[in-house]
């Protein structure tokens, strides 16, 4: 199995876990599976996909990860666990794109043709998020854990819930997206505390009155 070395120092960088180039090489499954998907895609492009195919199937019983060998994926592509993850054979990933386990680039017709996401450059999709339909995913995106994502997001932007909504636009870094999830909104969160605090202030205002009339 072939090595791209930016796919490797991207897991370096990326997972604090590894021991060293070699333990990455041998057990990050992450990299296993990125590394298999670049060798179907390779095949697939020259035509020959019963063997692109066969290459697929492997790495999805080796790492539990489904990339489709026609799926366009950019350099310093990072899966941190590969469990669950699935991406569609029209997806078209960009540059340093970081995915967590569970994350679904899928389709939701049954056309031939653009189905699949597009996912810009610098973009971190969390756990068990899933980008549905031929979408776009602008740069510098922050996608929450658990989140679904049906309609285009712009650039710079994060976005949480099901469906995902748009929660902070422009300003972020993509060094303040990687693996920080836990800073993420939740706007339904905040909600719920904003009805509680005027829930609380009703309550008085009623004490006071009911006070007040005796």
């Amino acid at each position: 199995m072939k090595i791209d070395p930016d796919d490797l120092a991207v897991v370096m960088e990326k997972d604090p876990a590894i021991v060293d180039e070699n333990d990455a090489i041998k057990y990050h499954t992450g990299l296993q599976a990125v590394s298999m998907y670049r060798e179907s895609h390779e095949l697939w492009l020259q035509g020959r996909k019963e063997e692109a195919r066969e290459i697929n199937f492997r790495a999805h019983q080796l790492t539990g990860c489904d990339i489709h060998p026609g799926a366009t994926i950019g350099k310093r592509f990072f899966i941190d666990h590969a469990t669950g993850v699935v991406i569609g054979e029209t997806a078209i990933v960009g540059e340093n794109v970081s995915l967590y386990q569970g994350v679904t680039l899928g389709g939701v017709s049954f056309n031939k043709g653009k189905r699949h996401p597009t996912i810009g450059n610098h973009v971190v999709i969390g756990c068990n998020a899933s980008v549905l339909g031929n979408i776009t995913i602008g740069n510098n995106v922050r996608i929450g854990a658990g989140s679904v994502v049906l309609k285009d997001v712009p650039d710079d932007c994060t976005v949480v819930g099901v469906p995902g909504r748009i929660v902070r636009k422009a300003g972020l870094k993509t060094a303040e997206c990687d693996l920080n999830h836990s800073d993420l909104p939740d706007p339904m969160r905040d909600r719920m505390a904003s009805m509680e605090a005027e829930i609380q202030m009703l309550r008085a205002q009623i004490a006071a009155l009911e006070k007040k009339l005796g």
